[in-house]
C-alpha cells in the first residue's frame, strides 16, 4: 500500500484531437497537405460506441446497393494476358491516403473490390515488367492496362523485394572466425553463423530493413568517401546513430564496413540479383491489401492492434491504435470505415521520465534536425474483453519505489528484489476516455493477455530485466491498487529435480559446446554443476511472449543460438514459478534441421509454439514430443532436439554461405488461431522483413503474402479480427503496420507516412 499512497495512479481526460490541431510546424504539413488532415475524426472518439457504429453500418447498408465499388479489366503485354501481377488504386481523396492491391488471375483479369467513393490512379506491377501507364479512373469502371516486357534484368531488378538484393552481401568465411581479431572481426563471433545473426533481426535489421533503394546506395553527402568509410558515417547518422553504431561494435567495425562498402560497390557497378523473385500463385493470388496512411511523416510505428487476440470479435468495425515507441508521444488512430485518422495523447507521470537523445550527426534525409521527441516509448499496445486499450509506455525515470525492492513486504520483491524498470503501462477506456498509468517494478516490453479468471496482463522485459512480470487486471479494476495487483518472477529452473521451487544461486552464460566439443557461441544454457539444496536461475530475459490455452506462459530468449523459455507459473505464483529452458538446436547431430537466434513467437491452440529464427527459418517446437527428463541436473537446454522442427522460409542466400543463409529477414511470428485470414486455424504467420511481406505456413507450405507498393513494407505485430462473421471474406483481415523505424527509406522516399495496412484472402481473385 505504501505505493499506491505515495505515488497515486493517475487517470486524465484524453481526446483525440484532429492533427492539424496538434502540430502545425512545416515538417507535419510538409508533403501530404493533400491528405486533408483537417478532416480527421468528424465524430470523435464516441465513434467507437455502439450506437454510432450502429448508424454506420445502417448507413453503409442503404448505400451498397445503389452503386458499383469497384474497378476491373485486364492486364496485358505483348505476350499476351499477365497472370499473377499486382494491380494498384491509390487515392488522396480520402480523409487519409489510400492504397488498395490486388492480384490478376490466370488470364490477367482483375477486380479491385470495396473501394470508398473517389478518384483513383490505376496502375500494374509485376516481375519482369515494367510499370503501366498509370489511368485514372472512379469505382465502377473498367480499366485495361498495358504494363511493358522489361527489356533486361537490369530494367526488371528495381521492383525486386529487399532480400534479393540483399543477398548479394558477402558473408565472411569460415576460416575468418579462426583468428577474428586479424581480420577485424570482433572476437566475441565464433562462427559465420553468428554474424548473420547480427546483420539480421538481432541488430541491422531489428528496425528497419536493408538491401532496398536507399540502403544499397551510398547518399551523396558521402560520396567523397571511401566506401567503408561511407558506411561508417552513414551509421552515425540521425538519432538511430548510437544504436546502430553498437551493432557495428558487436560485429566488428572494419571488417563490417569493409564488407557493405564491397557490397554497395558491387552493386554501383552493376551487379544485379542472381534469382528472379516468382510472381504470385494459386491462392496467394487471391489477397486484398488495404492500406492507410497514419501518423505524420517523421514517427515510426511498432504496432498496431485491432481488437482482443484472445475474442477477434472485440472492437469490431472499431478503432485501430498503433504504437509510435521512440518517435512521439500519442497513439496514431485510424477509423478504417470511414478512412480517418487522429491521435490519443499520452501522458508520463514524473518530470524526470527520460526523453530521445540529441542526433549523433547529420542525416542525408534530415540533417540535424531531432526528428523523434518522445518520452513515453510506447511499444507494444493490447485489447481487453471490454474493449480497452493497454499498453507498455514509460511513466518516470528508472528508480523503481520501494515497494520494488530489498524490504518490501511484496513476496515478489522478497524472492526477486528489483531496482530499476524501463518502463510500465498504461491504460486508455475509449468508453470513458480516460487514460490510467500504472507503475511496474517490472520492465515492460511485449504485453498479452491470459484466458484465466483475473484477465491476467503478462508482460516481457525485452532483452534484459531478467524478471516476468503480470497484472491482476481484475484486481486492479476492483481496488486500484498498482502495488499488490502485480507480481513477478525470476526464470528459476529446478535443476535439482525435486519437482518444486526452491532457492535459487544465480546461472552465468556459458560459452555453449555442441557434442563434438566445438564452440556455438555465448548460451544461457546452464553447464555448472547442479547444487542439489537449490535451484538455478536462467541467466535471461524474455523477449517474444505467447500464453498457452493450458496457462503455461511461453517467451523467447534473443542470442545465439538462443531459446525458448516455459513458465509455470503454479498455483501460487512467483513461490511456485518455475521454468523450463530449451535451445534451438545448432550443431546437433540429434536433430535433422539446425538454426540459430530466435525473436518473435505465438502459440497455436495446440500448445506448440512458433518462433522466428535469424537463420531464416519459422521453427514449431512441440514439447509433447519430449522424450527425455525435462528437468533436473540434464536438463541444460539442450534435453529435447526432436520438439523442434524447422521450415527454411523462401527466398535466396547470402553470398559465401553454404548453411543457413537466408537474406530476408523475420523478426516475429502470429498464429492465427481463428481463421481471421482464411486460411485456416492455428495458421502461423511470419513477418517476411526483407521481402515486404507476410508469410503463411498452409500445409506444410509457405504462402507469400507481398506488398507490391511502396516498396519496403516492414512489419513487426500482428493481429486478426471479425468485423461480420456473416459477411464472409469481406467480415474479417489480419491488421499490421509498416514497423519501420525509417518510412523516408520506402520507395516513395521523404515525407513517407507509417501505415495501416489489412490483409484479406477472398475465394478467387475477380471476387467482389
Amino acid at each position: 500500500m505504501g505505493g499506491q499512497s505515495a505515488k497515486p495512479p493517475i487517470a486524465a481526460c484524453v481526446h483525440e484531437l484532429p492533427m492539424a490541431n496538434v502540430d502545425s510546424s512545416p515538417r507535419f504539413q510538409a508533403k501530404r497537405g493533400q491528405m486533408r488532415l483537417n478532416r480527421i475524426f468528424p465524430l470523435g472518439v464516441a465513434a467507437i460506441g455502439l450506437f454510432t457504429w450502429l448508424v454506420f453500418s445502417l448507413s453503409a447498408t442503404r448505400a451498397a446497393p445503389l452503386k458499383k465499388d469497384y474497378i476491373s479489366g485486364t492486364v496485358t503485354s505483348s505476350a499476351g494476358p499477365e497472370a499473377g501481377v499486382w494491380v494498384i488504386a491509390e487515392t488522396n481523396d480520402l480523409p487519409t491516403h489510400y492504397i488498395k492491391e490486388v492480384v490478376t488471375d490466370d488470364h490477367g483479369r482483375y477486380l479491385i473490390p470495396a473501394l470508398p467513393k473517389a478518384k483513383y490512379t490505376v496502375w500494374a506491377r509485376g516481375y519482369g515488367l515494367l510499370d503501366s501507364p498509370k489511368v485514372e479512373a472512379d469505382p465502377g469502371k473498367r480499366v485495361n492496362l498495358q504494363p511493358v516486357i522489361a527489356p533486361d534484368n537490369k530494367a526488371a531488378a528495381p521492383y525486386y523485394p529487399a532480400n534479393y538484393w540483399y543477398s548479394l552481401l558477402e558473408m565472411p568465411a569460415e576460416t575468418e572466425f579462426a583468428a577474428p581479431t586479424e581480420t577485424g572481426i570482433s572476437p566475441n563471433i565464433k562462427s559465420q553463423a553468428q554474424w548473420i545473426h547480427l546483420i539480421k533481426t538481432d541488430s541491422c535489421e531489428s528496425c528497419h530493413q536493408l538491401g532496398n533503394q536507399y540502403t544499397r546506395t551510398i547518399p551523396a553527402m558521402f560520396a567523397n568517401l571511401t566506401p567503408p568509410q561511407a558506411w561508417m558515417r552513414r551509421l552515425q547518422s540521425g538519432q538511430a546513430g548510437p544504436a546502430m553504431m553498437g551493432g557495428l561494435a558487436q560485429l566488428g567495425p572494419k571488417r563490417a564496413t569493409e564488407l557493405f562498402g564491397d557490397w554497395t560497390t558491387r552493386i554501383k557497378n552493376g551487379e544485379l540479383p542472381a534469382e528472379t523473385p516468382p510472381r504470385p500463385q494459386g491462392i496467394e493470388r487471391n489477397v486484398v491489401i488495404t492500406q492507410w496512411d497514419w501518423a505524420d511523416p517523421t514517427a515510426y510505428l511498432h504496432d498496431a492492434i485491432s481488437t482482443d487476440k484472445r475474442d477477434p470479435k472485440v472492437n469490431a468495425k472499431g478503432l485501430i491504435y498503433g504504437s509510435p515507441e521512440e518517435s512521439r508521444d500519442y497513439l496514431p488512430v485510424l477509423d478504417p470505415v470511414h478512412n480517418t485518422i487522429g491521435r490519443l495523447k499520452v501522458q508520463y507521470r514524473d518530470p524526470d521520465t527520460p526523453g530521445q537523445p540529441k542526433p549523433l550527426n547529420s542525416s542525408p534525409v534530415w540533417g540535424d534536425e531531432a526528428i523523434w521527441d518522445s518520452h513515453t516509448t510506447v511499444h507494444n499496445p493490447m485489447f481487453d474483453e471490454r474493449g480497452r486499450l493497454w499498453f507498455t509506455a514509460r511513466i518516470r525515470g528508472s528508480d523503481n519505489p520501494a515497494f520494488c525492492k530489498a524490504g518490501s513486504s511484496l513476496i515478489s520483491a522478497q524472492l526477486t528484489p528489483v531496482k530499476t524498470s524501463g518502463r510500465q503501462l498504461e491504460m486508455y477506456d475509449p468508453a470513458t476516455r480516460q487514460l490510467t498509468m500504472i507503475d511496474t517494478c517490472f520492465g515492460t516490453h511485449h504485453l498479452l493477455f491470459a484466458e484465466d479468471a483475473d484477465n491476467t496482463l503478462w508482460t516481457t522485459s525485452g532483452g534484459g530485466g531478467g524478471v516476468v512480470g503480470w497484472l491482476n487486471t481484475k484486481m486492479w479494476d476492483q481496488t486500484h491498487d498498482e502495488e499488490k495487483s502485480q507480481g513477478w518472477t525470476a526464470l528459476v529452473l529446478d535443476t535439482n529435480g525435486n519437482g518444486k521451487r526452491d532457492p535459487y544461486v544465480e546461472g552465468e552464460q556459458k560459452v555453449a559446446t555442441a557434442p563434438s566439443g566445438e564452440s556455438l557461441g555465448t548460451s544461457s544454457a546452464l553447464n555448472a554443476t547442479p547444487d542439489p539444496n537449490h535451484d538455478t536461475r536462467l541467466n535471461a530475459a524474455f523477449y517474444g511472449l505467447g500464453i498457452g490455452t493450458d496457462g503455461m506462459i511461453w517467451g523467447s530468449v534473443l542470442g545465439f543460438p538462443g531459446g525458448i523459455v516455459r513458465l509455470n507459473p503454479g498455483t501460487n505464483p512467483p513461490e511456485t514459478t518455475l521454468a523450463e529452458y530449451y535451445e534451438v538446436p545448432w550443431k546437433d547431430p540429434r536433430a535433422p534441421v539446425w538454426g540459430f537466434s530466435p525473436r518473435g513467437m505465438d502459440i497455436d491452440r495446440n500448445g506448440v509454439v512458433w518462433v522466428a529464427l535469424a537463420s531464416g527459418h519459422l521453427a514449431s517446437f512441440d514439447r509433447s514430443k519430449c522424450k527425455g527428463p525435462l528437468n533436473g541436473p540434464a536438463a541444460t537446454g539442450r534435453q529435447c532436439p526432436e520438439g523442434w522442427t524447422l521450415y527454411q522460409t523462401p527466398g535466396p542466400k547470402f553470398k559465401n554461405v553454404t548453411s543457413s543463409g537466408s537474406a530476408d529477414s523475420h523478426y516475429h511470428v502470429w498464429v492465427d488461431q481463428f481463421d481471421t485470414l482464411g486460411l485456416g486455424k492455428n495458421t502461423p504467420i511470419i513477418t517476411g522483413n526483407s521481402s515486404d511481406s507476410l508469410v503463411a505456413l498452409v500445409n506444410g507450405k509457405f504462402t507469400i503474402l507481398r506488398v507490391p507498393y511502396p516498396l519496403g513494407f516492414y512489419a513487426k505485430g500482428m493481429d486478426g479480427r471479425f468485423d461480420d462473421p456473416r459477411a464472409g471474406w469481406q467480415g474479417k483481415g489480419v491488421w499490421t503496420t509498416w514497423g519501420t523505424r525509417t518510412p523516408f527509406h520506402s520507395e516513395t522516399g521523404k515525407g513517407t507516412n507509417p501505415k495501416v495496412v489489412h490483409f484479406q484472402i477472398r475465394p478467387d481473385p475477380l471476387a467482389n
